[in-house]
């Protein structure tokens, strides 16, 4: 699994001659295929004055595609609701899926340059696995990450990021996302 440039991301090395191998024996697993791994990065950032003005969700959209490398799809309201005046199709939203060597990549970024960014930053809670040993977390904005150029930012958006990994036990994804370095809160 390599780049377009013909590199291996360092977090892919990592897991595939260290954080694999250490699994299998601490699980006791005797395939690699039975080690937990993550499958995919899924970035969501909701913008509701998308569906008013289309231009911010065009810079929200530039925004993300800088981040992630990879182009989002706008997702649009299911059904119409009154109260919030939101109508059915309009755009309220972008996401991204991440798979493989762009995954990886993000995951390091995330890791290793941008929470170190947040403010007063004591680690991310535990709270956020589904029973299916999916995490997710929210991020308040965008500006933590050293692509986005914070003069060109209109507005400032949040995300939510969720995991998904291979294993359906709670306790084996935290592990996993433990030894790839990701800060959980003691």
């Amino acid at each position: 699994m390599k780049t377009a440039h013909g590199i291996i991301p360092r977090l892919r090395e990592r897991y595939l001659k260290e954080i694999a191998p250490f699994l299998m024996k601490e699980r006791g697993y005797v395939n690699l295929h039975q080690a937990p791994r993550l499958l995919k990065i899924v970035v969501n950032m909701g913008v509701k004055e998308g569906a008013e003005d289309i231009k911010i969700l065009e810079a929200v959209k530039a925004d993300l595609t800088t981040l992630t490398g990879q182009s989002p799809v706008i997702t649009r309201a299911r059904k119409s609701i009154s109260a919030f005046k939101l109508r059915e199709g309009s755009p309220i939203g972008l996401k991204v899926t991440l798979r493989g060597a762009r995954m990886y990549e993000f995951l390091d970024r995330l890791i290793n340059v941008a929470m170190p960014r947040i403010r007063d930053f004591r680690g991310v809670p535990d709270s956020g696995f589904d029973q299916q040993g999916n995490f997710s977390m929210g991020l308040q904005e965008q500006i933590i990450f050293p692509e986005v150029d914070f003069d060109k930012i209109k507005k400032t958006q949040g995300m939510d990021i969720t995991f998904v990994t291979s294993t359906g036990k709670k306790e084996e994804s935290k592990r996993l996302l433990e030894l790839m370095g990701f800060p959980f809160r003691k």
